[in-house]
């Protein structure tokens, strides 16, 4: 019976899955730039690469990897600061980026794939996997999931994984549609700002990491 997955992991981890990649955050922020400028394809690669982060997150939460979650606290500041050093660098690239806004026929829109965009993958990834609170969140979303649904299966865990990432792969996969459909309404004027207001948003967001680590003292 081991075998068998309870069936209630699968709405249930789709369910957290989308709300884990719903909120705004610096990822959340790159990636929907990336759909305005680059497409639909381009908001699937960025997307991708935070889904991976999160999957990798989740499965060590699952599997009960507590050195990792161990780790994760203890090098918190380090960790922080990289991280913040790293969305200030995104950000100011893209603040000072010149805007392309790639408009193509149907023609060459459906020749293009996900090839186009793939290295785009490896930098949410790297900004997902670097957020201490990211990490910190989900192996306790795992801690509260198992008040809905019994996770204690290998089996389970790989289930509720796979849901999650399924989850947050819908969301990226609507939200990329919906801002391809619209997006030629939107001008190089109209890309300059919204590239600066994420530039500030990704900058913002580096800034608060690394000011809370000077804040508490943390040591590296």
């Amino acid at each position: 019976m081991d075998y068998i997955p309870n069936p209630l992991i699968i709405p249930i981890g789709i369910i957290v899955g989308i709300l884990i990649a719903a909120p705004v955050g610096p990822v959340n922020v790159l990636c929907i730039q990336r759909a305005i400028e680059r497409g639909f394809w381009g908001g699937i690669a960025a997307g991708i690469g935070s889904v991976m982060g999160d999957g990798l997150i989740a499965l060590c939460a699952g599997l009960g990897v507590g050195t990792i979650s161990g780790a994760v606290e203890t090098h918190r500041a380090i960790i922080q600061v990289l991280g913040g050093l790293a969305l200030i660098a995104f950000g100011t690239r893209l603040y000072f980026t010149a805007p392309r806004l790639r408009i193509v026929s149907e023609a060459e829109s459906s020749s293009e794939s996900l090839k186009d965009f793939v290295w785009d993958i490896p930098q949410t990834f790297f900004l997902t996997i670097t957020n201490p609170g990211a990490v910190l969140g989900l192996f306790a979303v795992f801690g509260g999931v198992s008040t809905f649904v019994e996770v204690h299966s290998t089996i389970d865990v790989l289930l509720m994984v796979a849901a999650i990432v399924g989850g947050s792969m819908l969301w990226w996969i609507a939200l990329s549609h919906i801002i391809s459909r619209y997006r030629h309404q939107i001008d190089l004027r109209t890309l300059a700002l919204v590239n600066r207001i994420a530039g500030l948003l990704l900058g913002s967001f580096g800034a608060i990491l690394i000011a809370e680590v000077i804040w508490k003292g943390g040591s590296f």
